[in-house]
């Protein structure tokens, strides 16, 4: 995979707090955006989900669920 470069400016004070440090900036952002972005994509799927839900209430046998879940797990 491919990667691009994303700069960002932060006040001089806390540039000299990451030097004092010794923060590795490209990998605590890795990091960050990596974990910020699958908690979007997790309350994205959530919301489709509760959609679907409610978009099926009522629509679906909860018995036939069960079974079809039972039966797979013995597959």
């Amino acid at each position: 995979m491919g990667s691009v470069v994303i700069s960002v400016r932060v006040p001089r004070e806390l540039k000299e707090k990451i030097e004092k440090y010794g923060i590795n900036v490209s990998s605590v952002v890795r990091d960050f955006l990596e974990k910020y972005v699958e908690d979007l994509e997790l309350k994205e799927l959530s919301n489709r989900l509760e959609n679907l839900r409610a978009h099926l209430a009522g629509r679906i046998d909860p018995k036939l669920i069960a079974d079809l879940v039972r039966e797979d797990r013995f597959k």
